[in-house]
């Protein structure tokens, strides 16, 4: 009788350590598939060359980089390149909330209006450009 106990506590050992490995397995291989594909990394902290400050790019140089695919056109809205009565529209709430505006998007125009490595400085040199001022 003690030999058959033995016996059962044994195969019911077996049982649960084969059950324990599996569950482990299984963890790890779920792991394994959920894991992130990659990392997003950028600049000197992740060892990536240090971006030196460029000179700041006049109104005009924004202008045709970020500024003219909608101001150009004046597509949805955006007062048009030099368009004085537009502008003036604008303007009427000062410079302040019109860079203010620039810089968190208004309306359809994104935040820094798709110039996102923009300072502010740049996109107020971008609106004086665009506004005639």
């Amino acid at each position: 009788m003690k030999q058959l106990k033995a016996l059962i506590m044994a195969a019911a050992t077996l049982v649960m350590a084969q059950a324990y490995a599996a569950t482990d397995a299984q963890a790890e291989k779920i792991a394994e598939r959920i894991k992130p594909v990659g990392e997003v990394c950028v600049g000197a902290e992740c060892g990536g060359a240090a971006v030196a400050a460029a000179e700041p790019r006049s109104g005009e140089e924004v202008y045709g980089a970020a500024c003219s695919a909608c101001h150009g056109a004046g597509i949805l809205g955006a007062p048009k390149n030099g368009d004085k009565a537009a502008w003036d529209e604008r303007l009427a709430k000062g410079m302040d909330a019109t860079l203010k505006n620039a810089i968190s998007g208004i309306n359809a125009m994104p935040p820094k209006g798709n110039c996102a490595n923009c300072s502010d400085d740049e996109l107020l040199a971008a609106i004086k450009f665009m506004s005639g001022r």
